[in-house]
């Protein structure tokens, strides 16, 4: 049977909104499971969560500042379109991981679990994010670059950055808790290999 010609379809302003709401929330809710087990992610927000196991700072605030320097490679090879809604995912993941501990509480969540479906959830929410031109900061929009420039997969940059920050945890984690996270960051990047390929998505 022949291929079939398709037309990429815009994204509507609804089409986005409804993705940087969701796909901010996916995200929040695995970080929020990853920091309720003591584990992390790699790039920016591991970052993020080793300044909060070290010396307490909070991690919304630290994933927040963290993410600022980033601005200018997204705004310069990126355009402002993704510079402002990655902005926008990055305040929300930010908020909605502060308010987080208020409104979900886990009685029983394994380690090994959460590192599996937190990773899947951030997984998810990273998907939708970068389908609609936006990202989380940090790493993740080296990755974008990397992918619309040279043709990377966002998804074997990400999994790299992310195992390398992961294993440098072993001087604030203990090796149960990196191998954790390392499964947690391989879920994450393998969902977008598999998912995040040149020309596997139409829309715009």
């Amino acid at each position: 049977m022949a291929a079939t010609s398709l037309t990429p379809v815009a994204h509507s302003w609804l089409d986005d909104a409804h993705a940087l709401i969701a796909g901010s929330l996916f995200v929040s809710l695995g970080m929020t499971m990853f920091a309720h087990v003591g584990l992390l992610t790699g790039g920016v927000a591991g970052v993020a969560y080793l300044l909060r196991y070290a010396f307490g700072v909070d991690l919304s605030l630290a994933f927040f500042v963290l993410n600022l320097p980033f601005y200018w490679l997204a705004w310069r090879q990126l355009g402002a379109e993704f510079t402002i809604k990655s902005f926008i995912a990055v305040a929300m993941v930010s908020a909605f991981t502060a308010a987080a501990p208020h409104v979900v509480r886990f009685e029983l969540l394994d380690p090994w679990v959460a590192s599996v479906l937190g990773g899947l959830l951030i997984g998810f929410g990273l998907l939708a994010l970068l389908r609609h031109r936006a990202s989380v900061g940090g790493v993740n929009i080296l990755a974008q670059f990397l992918q619309q420039k040279h043709g990377f997969s966002a998804g074997k940059v990400q999994m790299s950055v992310d195992v390398c920050v992961v294993l440098a945890a072993l001087l604030t984690v203990s090796p149960e808790r990196v191998l954790q996270s390392v499964v947690g960051a391989v879920a994450i990047g393998a969902f977008l290999t598999l998912n995040h390929r040149p020309g596997r998505y139409l829309g715009v």
